[in-house]
């Protein structure tokens, strides 16, 4: 049982841990520490035995993590991490400088609206240490909501009484393309053309991926050859490769345009619907508002990205969750 009157964990036991499970062996960890292998493994041996129960399983040199041990490794990298982000914005206090920032957002808006978004904020707000995190757009809600990020950029849903949602932008899907492909000849693509094609898209059910479905079933097209995905730079990667076209969010494509890829405009307006985060009733930070705003403007700079109405509830509900339907050829 464990005694909750136990002193705090130490900090060099926790340090061990996560640098054996980063290197994939004690050796290694010893080597990223500065440390001496036998110190090391006394030092991991006393949190197992701190904690009751294993952290590794041994088998001579090789060792592989418990289950619990890789539960628990999670939670030592938030802490870790915590540690690290208290000591720069003490240093930041220190110095009368902007606080450490932490911005968590999906890979396609991590690469393709943060990066311009950032370079326009003021040089004077751009804090001495600033952490990007890519993650899946449900761990950046729980970022957020945990307050281990600061500001978050996401797909949606995103609701959650303890978000407060700054701004939220509608852009319509686009297809990309081999700029050798036939279809490349055509400014808009109609869905219907894609019968015979590998199509490459984004494997998420509960996002934009069910949307696409929808839309493709409305042009009767039922592709027997598919490539899901977890990142639209992965998606465009493939199309360059010549392994199919790829219906894709547009931040990606515009962001980080590829050599040999083309965008074009589809027939059907399939929503892609994205936003701004913090958590609840915080004051802003200066530097957060900044990039909020520099975000916003940065969407709308994507073609046919529109703000939605902040009173639209209802109606963005119906989008988010397929609930309505969406006209063909309805505008962006």
């Amino acid at each position: 049982m464990l005694n909750m009157n136990r002193n705090p964990f130490d900090i060099r036991q926790l340090e061990a841990f996560a640098a054996v499970m980063s290197a994939g062996s004690v050796t290694g960890a010893a080597r990223l520490l500065g440390r001496s292998q036998p110190a090391v493994t006394r030092q991991i041996q006393d949190l197992e035995a701190d904690l009751g129960y294993a952290l590794l399983h041994r088998s001579g040199p090789r060792i592989q993590p418990t289950s619990r041990g890789r539960r628990f490794h999670a939670e030592v990298e938030r802490h870790l991490a915590s540690l690290t982000h208290i000591r720069e914005r003490a240093e930041a206090i220190g110095l009368d400088e902007p606080a450490t920032l932490t911005i968590a957002a999906t890979p396609s808006l991590a690469a393709g609206i943060l990066p311009e978004a950032l370079a326009a904020v003021s040089p004077d707000l751009i804090p001495r240490h600033l952490h990007v995190q890519a993650l899946a757009a449900e761990n950046v809600v729980q970022a957020v909501l945990a307050r281990s990020a600061d500001l978050g950029i996401s797909s949606l849903p995103l609701e959650h009484p303890g978000l407060d949602i700054h701004w939220i932008a509608e852009a319509p899907c686009v297809i990309a393309i081999g700029a050798d492909d036939p279809l490349a000849a055509n400014d808009v693509v109609r869905l219907a053309d894609l019968a015979e094609r590998r199509i490459i898209t984004l494997a998420n059910p509960y996002r934009l991926r069910h949307r696409v479905d929808e839309a493709l079933e409305r042009a009767g097209v039922a592709p027997d050859r598919i490539i899901d995905v977890n990142a639209s730079l992965t998606a465009l990667s493939l199309v360059r490769a010549g392994l199919g076209i790829a219906i894709v969010e547009p931040a990606t494509v515009c962001g980080v345009p590829l050599d040999g890829i083309v965008m074009r405009v589809l027939d059907q307006a399939i929503p892609f619907l994205f936003g701004a985060i913090t958590a609840a009733a915080l004051p802003l930070a200066p530097t957060v508002a900044a990039v909020i705003d520099a975000a916003r403007l940065e969407a709308l700079k994507m073609p046919g990205c529109r703000l939605l109405e902040a009173n639209g509830i209802e109606t963005l509900a119906d989008t988010v969750y397929g609930q309505a339907a969406i006209p063909e050829g309805a505008p962006a």
